[in-house]
């Protein structure tokens, strides 16, 4: 059974972005992974893209979707701490990682939020495996 995972923010062109490519990359065989924003833009931000193609993962083909767009129920809801007032989504797990947003900063920000990301993605796949969910 595959855990159906969703990371949301507003726009959904960066950090949630991010966080779907590195859930994809390192629990694939774990997670159903979804992305959406609440008000999402027109697509994923260039600069995640690049930050994350650095690190070996392609997202250059994501998009940026609507709540509607994921499942009406999850296992886990991450959001990604924009101050963001999520629908009520049914889950056995909700997390807010508070993370800043990066659109419109230097590539060196996207890279920092991009290593956070990672290590939380990272943290989640572990309490995941050990059955804290």
């Amino acid at each position: 059974m595959k855990y159906k995972v969703a990371f949301v923010c507003i726009g959904n062109s960066c950090r949630s972005q991010i966080a779907e490519g590195f859930a994809k990359e390192y629990g694939n065989d774990l997670f159903e992974v979804y992305s959406a924003g609440t008000n999402p833009a027109d697509r994923v931000k260039p600069n995640a893209v690049k930050a994350m193609e650095e690190v070996g993962i392609d997202i250059s083909d994501q998009y940026p979707k609507l709540l509607e767009d994921i499942p009406a129920e999850l296992d886990i809801l991450i959001t990604m701490g924009c101050g963001v007032e999520c629908p009520y989504i049914p889950c056995k797990m909700r997390e807010d990682w508070g993370l800043d947003d990066p659109v419109g900063k230097p590539i060196e920000v996207f890279r920092e939020t991009r290593s956070t990301i990672e290590e939380k993605v990272k943290k989640l796949i572990e309490k995941v495996r050990e059955g804290d969910i």
